[in-house]
């Protein structure tokens, strides 16, 4: 049976709050990145191992892209800008495992993502402008826009949200059907591009991040 993912049962409830199989999922798979994390970068050489060598050309790689898309230098936003596309391919990913369901293709993740992006951008662009000045930026060409400008924050931020979650909720929706109709072997061609999918749709939810927040830093940062 497909269960609506707008409509996720809860596993278990913490006092009030229920808390859901994708939450759990969520749970099981920041601690896995976490583990995996510290024993790759436990113990740094200058001549790297095997590990230590993927490690570092992922971290370049993403710096390489943070230069690139943001004009700026990566040092601030590689923690967060990192954490987020390796966190969101591995999420997109966890299909592959049998019994999973990828967090984001519940609309509760989603929306956790957007939200972090969110308070990322207005945190970075304060610091960089300071307060005052990053607020006047609203106004800008005229105080007349900035109602406008205000909204259009909540907008993207909830586009952000859609997009990823309705990409990764209807390709684990497509498989699900299918599945059910055709028996095991048939969906595997739309697995595959379900999994291609799932890699797209982190790398583009990443790159807006890094825009807004370059948006947000505006010149200030450019190098």
């Amino acid at each position: 049976m497909i269960r609506s993912p707008l409509g996720a049962e809860p596993l278990f409830h913490l006092g009030p709050v229920p808390v859901t199989g994708s939450v759990v999922t969520t749970w099981g798979l920041i601690a896995v990145l976490s583990i995996i994390a510290i024993l790759a970068t436990r113990r740094l050489a200058l001549r790297p191992t095997r590990a230590q060598a993927i490690v570092e050309l992922l971290v370049t790689t993403i710096a390489d892209q943070i230069r690139e898309t943001m004009r700026a230098e990566p040092a601030r936003f590689l923690p967060l800008i990192g954490t987020l596309l390796i966190f969101l391919s591995a999420a997109n990913l966890i299909s592959l495992l049998p019994g999973l369901e990828p967090p984001t293709a519940h609309i509760e993740t989603a929306a956790a993502l957007a939200a972090i992006v969110f308070v990322a951008v207005h945190y970075y662009g304060i610091c960089t402008r300071g307060f005052v000045g990053y607020l006047a930026e609203f106004a800008k060409p005229s105080w007349v826009l900035l109602p406008l400008t205000l909204l259009s924050e909540f907008t993207r931020t909830f586009s952000l949200m859609i997009r990823l979650f309705g990409n990764i909720m209807s390709g684990v929706f497509v498989v699900g059907i299918v599945l059910s109709l055709a028996g095991l072997f048939v969906p595997i061609p739309l697995m595959a591009l379900d999994l291609l999918t799932g890699l797209v749709q982190a790398y583009i939810f990443t790159v807006l991040a890094m825009v807004f927040i370059g948006s947000a830093v505006g010149t200030a940062e450019k190098s």
